[in-house]
C-alpha cells in the first residue's frame, strides 16, 4: 500500500494530497481539499488516523480523518483560536495536542476526543514570553517533558535602534503531566543561548538521549544531552548548516532525523539547500554535504521509512524529491512537482496497519 503525503498551500486555502510510491518515491496527485483560513501547519496523531491542520490567516485548528485505504481527508472539527498555531505535536499517548503560538508568545494543550479531533485548551493559555517567538513544542520519548524554543527578534539593520521587546533567545523547559494534560515550568526553566542563535525546531534521537535543535539565526544545529531523570538539556555540540565561504543571508528552518537515527537534515533558506549530517553511535554530527533545493525551503519531510526527502519551495510553489543514500546519507535529486502558491507545510505518513 502506498504512503500518503500532504502539502498545505497557504495562499490558495487548500491541501494537496499525494500518493507516494514506497519503492521509487514517485508522487501521484489526488483531488485537492479546500481548507479556508490559510493552512500552514501539519501534525498527525500517533495512530496515523487523524491529521491536524493549523490555520494562519484565520486562526484555527482543524482535525481531519485519514482514510487508511486512500489517504482521503474528511473534516471532523474546526476549533477557532485567538492566535495562529505555529507548531503542533500530539503527546505520546494521543490524548492531547500541544501547540506553540509564535505571534501569541505562548503555548497550549488541547484535549483530543475519542474521534481524534482537537478541542479547546484543557488548562487555558500558558504565556512563554511577553513578545513573539515561541516556535515549537513536543514531548520527549518518556512523555514527561516538553521544550519550547523561543527566538529573539533581532534588528538586522545597525542604523536602526534595537527592538523595544525582542523577546528571549532561549529554550524553555517544561514538565508534562500526561494524566491532566498540563505543562508546568521545569527547573531550570531556561536554557540560555548565544546571541543570534534563535532555536527553532527540534527532534529526538530514536535511541540516544540526544535532542537536535535547528538554530534559525545561527544557521547551525545544536545537539543537547537530555537528562532522563530531570528533563534538563545540556549542549554538547553545535555545527554549521552552511558550506565554508557562504556569507549571504540565510536562516535555518525545519530539522528531521531518519528513523534509523543515522542521518539528520536541516533546511537552509537563503542558501536554498538541505544540509545533511551523519550521526555516529554517540549522537555526534559530522557534515555530510548539501543538496540544492527549491527557493525558500521552509518545510520539508521524510517518508515514514526514511528513504526519501520531500522539500517545499515556498517561493517557487514546487516540491522537490530526493532519494536518501542508505550508506552515506547523500541526497540524490529525483523529480520536482508544481504544487501551488506558498507551500508552507508538508507531511508524509504510512497508510494502513
Amino acid at each position: 500500500m502506498p504512503n500518503a503525503l500532504y502539502v498545505c498551500l497557504q495562499d490558495e486555502d487548500k491541501i494537496v494530497p499525494f500518493a507516494v510510491d514506497a519503492e521509487t518515491g514517485t508522487l501521484t496527485r489526488h483531488a485537492e481539499v479546500a481548507v479556508s483560513g490559510g493552512p500552514s501547519g501539519l501534525a498527525i496523531s500517533p495512530d496515523r488516523r487523524t491529521l491536524y491542520v493549523g490555520h494562519r490567516t484565520t486562526p484555527a485548528i482543524s482535525s481531519f480523518r485519514i482514510d487508511q485505504g486512500t489517504g482521503r481527508l474528511s473534516l471532523l472539527r474546526t476549533v477557532s483560536q485567538e492566535h495562529a498555531p505555529t507548531f503542533m505535536a500530539p503527546d505520546r499517548t494521543g490524548k492531547y495536542l500541544l501547540c506553540a503560538y509564535y505571534q501569541g508568545g505562548g503555548a497550549a494543550v488541547h484535549p483530543l476526543g475519542a474521534d481524534g479531533a482537537v478541542g479547546m485548551p484543557s488548562h487555558g493559555w500558558l504565556a512563554t514570553a511577553t513578545a513573539t517567538g515561541a516556535h515549537a513544542i513536543a514531548t520527549d520519548p518518556s512523555n514527561r517533558f516538553a521544550f519550547v524554543p523561543h527566538i529573539a527578534r533581532l534588528n538586522d539593520n545597525v542604523l536602526e535602534p534595537p527592538k523595544e521587546n525582542p523577546g528571549p533567545n532561549v529554550i524553555m523547559q517544561f514538565r508534562f503531566d500526561a494524566q491532566a494534560g498540563r505543562l508546568t515550568p521545569n527547573s531550570p526553566f531556561r536554557v540560555e543561548q548565544t546571541e543570534r542563535q534563535g532555536p527553532r525546531h527540534y527532534c529526538f534521537h530514536p535511541s540516544q538521549d540526544v535532542v537536535y535543535f535547528s538554530n534559525e539565526q545561527g544557521c547551525s544545529v545544536t545537539g543537547y544531552r537530555l537528562d532522563r531523570a530531570t528533563g534538563a538539556l545540556s549542549a554538547v555540540q553545535t555545527i554549521t548548516s552552511l558550506p565554508s565561504g557562504f556569507t549571504a543571508r540565510n536562516t535555518c528552518s525545519q530539522i528531521h532525523l531518519t528513523p534509523s537515527g543515522r542521518y539528520l537534515y536541516v533546511g537552509n533558506r537563503g542558501h536554498n539547500s538541505i544540509a545533511g549530517f551523519a550521526v555516529d553511535t554517540s549522537g555526534r554530527l559530522t557534515a555530510a554535504g548539501h543538496a540544492s533545493t527549491e527557493p525558500v525551503p521552509s518545510a520539508f519531510c521524510l517518508d515514514p521509512a526514511g528513504h526519501f526527502v520531500f522539500a517545499a519551495g515556498s517561493a517557487s510553489g514546487r516540491l522537490a524529491s530526493y532519494r536518501i543514500n542508505g550508506e552515506t546519507g547523500a541526497l540524490t535529486p529525483l523529480t520536482t512537482y508544481a504544487v501551488g502558491q506558498r507551500p508552507q507545510a508538508v507531511l508524509a505518513t504510512h497508510l494502513g496497519d
